[in-house]
């Protein structure tokens, strides 16, 4: 099983957590979104994925796009320590919860889109962090109200084990705290911060961790 990341990718990070927490075995192959106009962008990789995005995952024969469709599938194929946990209606508040991060706030402060900004745009540095502090504290602080509402007794976002939603919501603080947002006054999701950093798959998936790390 090979993953292809980038140490920083949100997307990325989320198999690798994913990975991790199934205790499955795989070899990163690192490309980075930065390096040579992008690896991504290379005839090679485009031939693996067309859309020159991360992560992909090969296992065996297949071939494995999109972060959220890969997880699905290590779920189906992999059933050991579950991340949709639960019965149906359980398994759709997950879902809702990732998606709120992975759907409609990841997409709009996802890399590609903050150069964009830059260039052609030619926003400034400062009116490109405007961009991403807005809509970082725009979702966030939405999904601090969907975890209360949910009102579940565990230390997680849904409940006492890691589930899809905290898969999601690790990476992408990690990218809000590289950019100077604070989640100090978000206390449900502080608490699932806290509770996901004791557990190893986490660790590991760390961007830190990762051999590709600057």
């Amino acid at each position: 099983m090979q993953l292809y990341t980038y140490f920083r990718s949100s997307a990325a990070y989320r198999v690798r957590i994913v990975l991790g927490l199934k205790g499955l075995d795989w070899q990163a192959v690192p490309v980075h979104l930065l390096k040579e106009g992008g690896q991504q962008n290379s005839a090679s990789y485009k031939a693996l994925n067309p859309a020159g995005l991360v992560p992909v995952l090969t296992d065996g024969t297949a071939v494995l796009k999109q972060s959220l469709a890969i997880i699905e599938y290590l779920e189906e194929q992999y059933p050991a320590s579950p991340v949709l946990p639960g019965n149906a209606v359980e398994r759709a508040h997950i879902r809702g919860l990732a998606y709120d991060i992975a759907c409609d706030l990841h997409p709009i402060n996802n890399l590609r889109i903050l150069k964009y900004l830059e260039n052609p745009l030619a926003l400034t540095a400062e009116q490109r962090k405007e961009w991403y502090l807005h809509w970082v504290a725009v979702g966030l602080e939405a999904f601090e109200q969907q975890l209360v509402a949910y009102n579940q007794v565990g230390d997680f976002c849904y409940g006492s084990t890691p589930t899809l939603a905290d898969v999601c919501l690790i990476p992408q603080v990690f990218n809000a705290h590289r950019f100077g947002y604070s989640t100090d006054h978000l206390p449900r999701v502080t608490k699932a911060i806290q509770a996901c950093a004791q557990l190893p798959a986490f660790i590991q998936a760390e961007p830190s961790n990762q051999r590709d790390a600057e």
